[in-house]
């Protein structure tokens, strides 16, 4: 009867009534224990075919199936290498229905102690392909279900990265095998701190994992690889080791192959674009240069409007970062006293800047035509991508620009949007946009134009906002003679 069950497809109907309403799970998990190791084989075969349902494998772990799995996996003596193979494919089903959405009520653990978890993990490091990659999915599922945090903190406390580092650079090692471990060190990478990485990934990890994003023909495989090299500590030597490895050819060939809309390309395009804020600070003006001039001030442009809410934050983030160094970098106008007698200059300069900007050399969002963009997703509702869109506006009214900048942000009816900000749920976004509003009101004729359209919504934060946010509402009612400067408000 157990042979049949290894043997026989079943449909997920009759995996569910085997399990609840047949009663094959008990006798099953029984005969995990008998001496006789073709019984073994079988009943492990058995509950292989049952556990790839997601339900069933609740059903096992509630039933107590780890125990017996784990005897036979970690004591070679009740054992043979090929019924290892197959239990670890059991233990990587049981992993991944831990991810069901019968589990969000209640949070159901496959490994309860760091001994499980180091016992288990240490199995990668001395078994053949079959089982590490089984191992490596297992952990991946684990880590990606509702007990995941837990899961990952105590996996960077083992050696664990320097195991996946080192199974993703061996050249001999399995395709399987590598994709599996690229894909667990990105969950690792995920909300681990750089204490954690600085360690273990050098040059040659980093050349590594660009070859797979260029290589690989795992789609999944590449897109993990990506969300690593976005998530790396984000230090000096390892933006260098980047740069020098021929990251910037590696991310433009990544975000303009052609398949972004895509869902799983969707993900590593968001860690593409994260990747990239890495080299547009504007402290590093060389790094910046390096990235405009492989084209890439265009591209962000067009994630600011074709991009997920993610990739539009971080192309406006890379956006703001260029402008903070527009100013420095545009080149003034030259002209000579004949030229200036003579003629009307043909010759005009960048409205905000004043001098001769052009994307590649002075990073200008205004020649790079990213402001449109920007201002419309300051009504698309994601507050991240608000948010990092306004940082890049404001740059265009920063000191001296206020008056210019002003008069471009009017002309593209941007303050509107940054006054409906005024409404949002996000305080921090309230901040931001009455920020903009007191540099823009200092002007007059801009607070004739827009004080009426302002002057509600921040009367309403005055009233309903946090004590300092009603300050800052109060100084901008105060540039608007609503209220006198010695109100109580301040």
């Amino acid at each position: 009867m157990a042979k049949t069950l290894s043997e026989i497809e079943l449909t997920d109907h009759h995996k569910l009534f085997l399990v609840k309403d047949g009663g094959a799970l008990g006798p099953l998990l029984q005969l995990l224990s008998h001496d006789n190791l073709g019984m073994k084989t079988v009943a492990v075969k058995a509950l292989k075919n049952l556990s790839s349902l997601p339900q069933n494998g609740l059903q096992m772990i509630k039933e107590g199936a780890l125990g017996p799995l784990f005897d036979i996996l970690y004591r070679h003596s009740l054992s043979s290498p090929s019924l290892r193979e197959q239990v670890a494919v059991v233990i990587m089903h049981l992993a991944k229905s831990t991810n069901t959405p019968a589990t969000d009520h209640e949070q159901i653990s496959l490994l309860e102690s760091n001994e499980d978890i180091f016992k288990l993990f240490s199995l990668i490091s001395f078994t053949g392909p079959d089982i590490q990659r089984n191992i490596l999915e297992a952990f991946c599922a684990m880590c990606r279900s509702s007990s995941g945090p837990d899961i990952r903190a105590k996996l960077r406390q083992l050696p664990a990265v320097q195991v996946l580092v080192q199974l993703c650079e061996i050249n001999n090692q399995t395709v399987r095998v590598r994709s599996s471990a690229v894909k667990l060190f990105y969950c690792l990478t995920v909300d681990g701190d750089d204490i954690s990485f600085q360690d273990h990934v050098g040059q040659r990890c980093i050349q590594t994992l660009l070859k797979i994003i260029n290589t690989s023909t795992d789609e999944e495989e590449s897109n993990a690889a990506m969300g690593i090299i976005s998530n790396l500590p984000n230090n000096i030597q390892i933006t260098q080791w980047l740069l020098d490895s021929g990251a910037l050819d590696t991310i433009f060939a990544f975000i303009t192959d052609g398949n972004q809309n895509a869902l799983n390309k969707k993900h590593g395009i968001e860690d593409a674009a994260k990747a990239l804020c890495r080299f547009t600070v504007a402290t590093n003006k060389e790094w910046q240069r390096k990235v405009a001039e492989s084209g890439f001030i265009r591209v962000l442009v067009l994630l600011l409007v074709s991009g997920t809410p993610l990739t539009k934050q971080y192309a406006a983030v890379s956006l703001k970062q260029f402008s903070e160094s527009s100013a420095s970098m545009s080149q003034p106008l030259k002209k000579t006293i004949a030229f200036i007698c003579c003629f009307a200059s043909s010759e005009t300069g960048c409205q905000v800047h004043r001098g001769i900007c052009k994307v590649e050399s002075s990073f200008c969002i205004l020649e790079a035509n990213a402001v449109d963009p920007l201002v419309r997703i300051l009504e698309d509702g994601d507050i991240g991508a608000c948010e990092a869109s306004l940082d890049a506006l404001l740059t265009l009214i920063d000191n001296e620009r206020l008056q210019s900048g002003s008069k471009v942000l009017d002309k593209v009816n941007a303050i509107p949007p940054i006054i409906k900000l005024l409404s949002s749920t996000s305080t921090k976004l309230q901040e931001k946009a009455l920020d903009a509003l007191e540099r823009i009101f200092r002007l007059p004729e801009m607070k004739q134009r827009y004080a009426t359209l302002a002057q509600m919504p921040i009367v309403d934060i005055t009233q309903r906002g946090s004590s300092g946010i009603r300050s800052m509402a109060a100084k901008v009612l105060a540039q608007l003679n609503v209220l006198g400067e010695q109100s109580s408000y301040f």
